[in-house]
């Protein structure tokens, strides 16, 4: 397998005629063995993957037993790989998740925020009661190292600290499915308050890698493995929801892939009918240029096609409009070949 490596993808938004603005996007898709196949810019950069790693820091919920015991759902398994929007349904569940178990959402310890759904957020308003953490898009992963630690027998409290034994677990499975010595790597504080952990824009794609090809990997986590994919292709409204690229694209290809979205333009993608892991991270952080550029190569890699390609088109070429709705431009990648 021969590797192809280009300039770095760059996403082009027009306001007419001309070109207004441009986001550079470096991308890797590379193999379990930590192969590079394909590049574009600079796949050595150092990245924090924040919540794009979410399917790698819920194995341990799995492998350690905690998720049968508790008999968690598909749904379940889904929110905790999720940065869901907030809304109704997803909120329920995570609050009768932490019920089902003896805990209640004043465990959480991710901080609280209005949901991410405009209109939830604005029903949160209306009630007075925004802000709290079960809104929080990483509710769900963090009551998956809540319900981890209380079968396991440990404290509850402070289990977002990097010396707890639920986040020596989570790096351990970071180390381990990317190939990489953490020890050379910057340790940060997310979002969320876990530790998010530097990694080489390759190694993150080795992590999707292993997802997607999980052959090398002992039978407790392929059988781990297993179970996420199949959640997430099962639940795709929980991983994200209304109007998020992570769950209309997974809804449209099902379980060709998945994608999972990180703060400041991160994408991680085990592309399970390949076999092969694809991770990007836009230099500017856009949003709206990672959506662009996670549509584009998937296309291109041909998982992109047909209805899917139909329903999609709206993230392979966004069109921009004005306060009255008047289309202005758009948003769409220039490959170099």
């Amino acid at each position: 397998m021969s590797t192809k490596h280009h300039d770095p993808l760059v996403i082009e938004c027009s306001r007419g005629p001309a070109i207004e603005s441009t986001h550079l996007v470096d991308a890797a898709i590379v193999d379990a063995s930590g192969k590079l196949v394909e590049g574009w810019g600079d796949v050595e950069r150092m990245v924090y993957p924040r919540s794009a790693v979410k399917s790698i820091q819920v194995l341990p919920f799995l492998e350690s037993g905690a998720a049968d015991e508790t008999q968690a759902t598909d749904a379940e398994i889904a929110l905790a790989c999720a940065s869901h929007n907030g809304q109704e349904a997803q909120v329920k569940a995570v609050r009768e998740w932490l019920t089902r178990i003896g805990l209640g959402e004043e465990h959480l310890e991710c901080g609280g925020h209005l949901p991410y759904h405009t209109e939830s957020a604005a029903e949160c308003i209306r009630q007075g009661d925004a802000g709290l953490p079960v809104y929080n898009m990483c509710s769900g992963k963090h009551s998956a190292f809540l319900v981890t630690a209380k079968m396991l027998g440990e404290e509850t409290r402070n289990y977002i600290d990097r010396e707890h034994p639920v986040q020596q677990r989570v790096s351990a499975a970071i180390a381990e499915m990317t190939g990489w010595d953490i020890s050379r790597s910057p340790w940060a504080i997310d979002g969320c308050s876990i530790p998010t952990i530097g990694l080489p824009l390759h190694a993150l794609a080795r992590g999707a890698a292993n997802i997607a090809d999980a052959s090398a990997q002992p039978p407790s986590r392929q059988a781990a493995i297993t179970r996420i994919c199949a959640a997430i292709a099962a639940e795709p409204f929980m991983i994200a929801g209304d109007g998020r690229a992570c769950t209309d694209i997974i809804s449209a290809i099902g379980d060709k892939a998945f994608i999972k979205f990180g703060a400041e333009g991160v994408f991680f993608a085990p592309l399970l009918s390949l076999g092969l892991g694809l991770a990007l991270k836009v230099r500017d952080g856009a949003t709206r240029a990672a959506d662009t550029a996670i549509a584009t190569l998937l296309y291109n890699l041909g998982l992109l096609s047909g209805a899917a390609e139909e329903k999609l088109a709206g993230y392979l070429s966004t069109t921009l409009a004005n306060w009255r709705g008047t289309p202005i431009g758009t948003v769409r990648a220039v490959l170099d070949g």
